[in-house]
């Protein structure tokens, strides 16, 4: 500030409680810092528009520099930033109307001027000075703006510590830009990060990288300004205009990751909300997909200003998804961070999860291949909405492929299943657990091989909640292998196997001693007809829930009294009826009955109930079959 302009300074109160507004702004609205710089840039932005429509009916406004442009200027040494623009500036009363009230902007001035003088078709307002300006005194001990409006021959300086007055004063023509705006930042001791090229330069190409307006960065006072970008939003071009090259390029810099993008959707949508689109699913797995908090990473802009990449664009199970929203319908206002329950963005999400989920299906339907190595990256995240999207269930339900006891090394779709299904077979027969491994092990799944019936194996945590959740595909039931009675009898086995004795008085007493001896641990013994080569397995009641979802319910506290298991004994198993021969000797026999339960909680992946028990019982078994 000159000598002159201190000397001819006007002082000013701020209004309307702006000091306690000030403190609002600052520690209330913005979670970021960072956000300042966006607020500025898009302020600048906002002038160069203003002067572009200004000069349709002045064009002398433009004189020799025609051209709009943004400056950052970098001074490390005497800890300043300095955003620069060479838009419409500001009078002496602008300025003050513009920023000795937070209440008010300017902007609706504007309009209405623009729109008496008919002028204003097409005009794009980004940001306003008052609100968003202030969020600079978040890291600013001092905020000096000069400013120079097009076609005056007066220029003035605005002056603010941010705590509850200002002061404005002319300043000399020889020292302010030939017009627009400069605002220098006199920087926090905390914030001197801002004259970090680096710092700053990550910033604008983050939150303001595609303002209609080419930003520079000038390194340090006295450098050659660098052009960081070009004023152009990429995705406001035409699909047509864009090559694979640049939708690439900008995926890795919207995502942070290096591959390529597996599926890219853009598109504008026009009526009733009008906004455009970029998504894109990557070629790899992100590294947060399994964010517990299971966020989102799309971004909000209006009007190509940069709002937010914490607003829930897309439904949880796809967060694997990366890109942008740009959109005209929502206000640049005080409250631009608090737009969840905006129902313009309720109808925006909807429409955009429609399109990401169409274009899924074409890719399963145009090219295998390549749909495959999508579901295997990112099957596991999108069946989660089978079991929380009600509206797409049957959609998504459509997309899934399964590993299942038939398909080998490869997938299936529940419509494959359904069309190899066997006569007299109602429903669609699946085996949950941890591990494909586990499951083809399983004793349970031992009869319906046997048979050639075919299960999914369900290995993802999300597939209990599902399963138990959708009711049928195309008509058919969900059913896990490891809950209720089977019902195998009215199919034939493949390989002519022994199938099940009618049991023998033998039997039915050892059955009816072993369901005695083992009361307190299962809710029955029976026959089974599911098992063909183990001995034992465990299943649960046709009520409840199956045995999977109990372990997940049960590990994570949510399942206090679980339901007793059902023990099924395999009648023909030689074992087993070595077992049911011995008579007289009860120890042996209860150790026996104890020892096939924990055989089966074994073979279904967990513990005995009682390490110590199961050891004793089976030293003393050991025993017995040595001394005969």
């Amino acid at each position: 500030m000159t000598t002159t302009a201190e000397q001819t300074a006007e002082s000013h109160v701020f209004e309307a409680d702006v000091a306690r507004l000030l403190h609002m702004m600052v520690h209330s609205v913005y979670s970021d810092r960072n956000v300042f710089l966006r607020e500025l840039i898009s302020n600048a932005a906002d002038a160069c528009e203003k002067l572009r429509y200004e000069a349709i009916e002045k064009p002398s406004l433009l004189g020799a520099d025609a051209e709009s442009r943004i400056t950052l200027t970098l001074d490390e040494e005497n800890r300043q930033l300095v955003v620069e623009d060479n838009g419409i500036g500001m009078s002496r009363d602008e300025m003050i109307e513009a920023l000795g009230t937070i209440a008010r902007s300017g902007t609706r001035a504007f309009l209405e001027r623009i729109e008496a003088s008919k002028a204003a078709e097409g005009a794009q307002l980004i940001g306003q000075f008052g609100v968003g300006f202030y969020s600079c005194f978040m890291v600013a001990e001092r905020v000096d703006v000069i400013s120079h409006r097009a076609g005056s021959q007066e220029a003035w300086i605005w002056a603010s510590d941010g705590k509850g007055s200002y002061s404005v004063s002319p300043a000399n023509l020889a020292e302010v830009p030939s017009r627009g705006t400069r605002i220098v930042l006199h920087l926090m001791e905390d914030a001197k990060q801002y004259t970090s090229r680096w710092t700053v330069e990550r910033i604008v190409k983050e939150q303001s990288g595609h303002v209609p307006v080419a930003i520079r960065v000038v390194e340090k006072p006295g450098s050659e300004p660098v052009q960081i970008t070009d004023g152009s939003a990429l995705w406001t071009k035409s699909k047509s205009e864009v090559t694979k090259e640049e939708y690439t390029d900008f995926y890795r810099g919207v995502s942070g990751q290096y591959d390529e993008p597996a599926l890219t959707v853009h598109f504008r949508a026009e009526g009733r909300h009008e906004y455009t689109a970029l998504a894109f699913i990557p070629g790899t797995q992100p590294f947060d997909m399994l964010d517990p908090e299971r966020k989102g990473r799309m971004k909000l802009y209006a009007k190509r200003v940069f709002i937010t990449d914490d607003a829930e664009l897309l439904p949880r199970y796809l967060r694997f998804v990366r890109g942008l929203i740009d959109t005209a319908d929502l206000p640049l206002n005080v409250s631009r961070e608090m737009i969840q329950e905006s129902p313009i963005l309720m109808a925006i999400r909807k429409g955009v999860t429609s399109r990401i989920i169409t274009a899924i299906e074409k890719l399963s339907e145009s090219d295998p291949g390549a749909f495959l190595k999508f579901w295997e990256n990112f099957g596991a995240v999108l069946k989660e909405g089978i079991y929380e999207d009600f509206e797409r269930r049957a959609q998504l339900m459509a997309l899934a492929r399964f590993r299942t006891s038939t398909s080998g090394e490869g997938y299936r779709s529940l419509a494959e299943y359904v069309k190899d299904i066997k006569e007299g077979q109602n429903a669609i027969y699946y085996l949950a657990g941890s591990s494909l491994d586990q499951l083809k092990a399983s004793p349970q799944l031992e009869g319906f091989l046997a048979r050639g019936i075919e299960v999914l194996f369900l290995t993802d945590s999300v597939d209990s909640f599902w399963a138990m959740n959708a009711p049928e595909f195309v008509g058919k039931a969900f059913k896990s292998i490891t809950q209720g009675a089977a019902d195998l009898a009215q199919f034939a086995k493949l390989d002519h196997q022994a199938t099940q004795e009618p049991e023998t008085s033998t039997m039915a007493k050892f059955l009816a001693f072993t369901k005695q001896t083992l009361a307190d641990h299962i809710a029955d013994v029976r026959a089974s007809d599911r098992l063909t080569e183990s001995a034992v397995c465990l299943v649960a009641p046709e009520d409840g829930y199956d045995r999977q979802m109990e372990k997940i319910l049960r590990n994570a506290g949510r399942l206090e009294d679980a339901a007793k298991p059902i023990l099924e004994i395999n009648l023909v198993h030689p074992l087993i009826k070595a077992i049911a021969s011995v008579e007289g000797d009860a120890l042996y026999r209860e150790d026996a009955a104890f020892l096939l339960l924990d055989q089966a909680r074994i073979l279904d992946g967990d513990r005995p109930a009682n390490p110590r028990r199961f050891a004793e019982r089976l030293a003393r078994v050991f025993q017995r079959s040595v001394q005969s």
